[in-house]
């Protein structure tokens, strides 16, 4: 965590901050739950504080499921961000923030310690993408996931195992839904490098601000 986050942190643990997404559809705003997951809503506007939404792209819109932006320029060029930022999924679950509809969270790759600068809003509630709680004990007893029962299993590879660990929730859209409906949508297909699902026209992200 850079110099200026770790300053900031505990400041922005001590509220909920809150955001303006403007887009070229209409104005989001949203909350962040720096109290529930507080490096990851550090690291989110540490790349506000920097303009790096500005310019930006939502360039992946599934109507079922959530739209997701924050990566690439307007010509699809993915923009350099910074070192990943620590998943902490688990530690928001347990405060209570799950993938429901209108919540914001970070997109990573299958590594879960690979978060940057992209999000996405869910759209519809998204349980599975919540990460699996892990029973008491080493080892534990019993697991069950997806049909199957495990028994036994040190806690540790359970812990560890990248499939568990779902999507770390870090705010909440407080008005703008309607834009956010706007966005869902919008007719798709190939765009860039991307085969499927984005906008024929362009949804821009023109800039993310910190809301006094």
């Amino acid at each position: 965590m850079c110099l200026w986050a770790m300053a900031n942190a505990g400041a922005w643990a001590a509220g909920t901050p809150k955001v303006q997404i403007t887009t070229s559809v209409g104005v989001i705003e949203a909350e962040l739950y720096a109290d529930k997951a507080p490096q990851t809503v550090t690291n989110f506007l540490q790349y506000v504080k920097d303009k790096h939404y500005d310019g930006t792209l939502f360039h992946r819109v599934i109507a079922n499921f959530m739209v997701q932006g924050g990566g690439y320029d307007t010509r699809y060029k993915e923009k350099p961000t910074r070192a990943p930022v620590q998943h902490e999924g688990r530690a928001a679950l347990a405060a209570g923030l799950k993938n429901t509809t209108g919540t914001l969270a970070m997109a990573r790759t299958n590594d879960p310690h690979s978060a940057t600068s992209q999000f996405f809003i869910n759209v519809v509630d998204n349980a599975f993408l919540d990460p699996t709680p892990i029973p008491e004990g080493d080892p534990v007893k019993r697991f069950e996931y997806q049909g199957r029962v495990y028994e036994n299993i040190p806690r540790s590879q359970l812990l560890n195992a990248p499939q568990l660990y779902g999507y770390t929730v870090f705010g909440k859209v407080t008005s703008g839904m309607d834009v956010v409906q706007k966005i869902r949508q919008t007719p798709t297909g190939s765009g860039g490098p991307f085969p499927t699902d984005v906008p024929k026209t362009p949804v821009i992200i023109q800039s993310i601000t910190l809301l006094p």
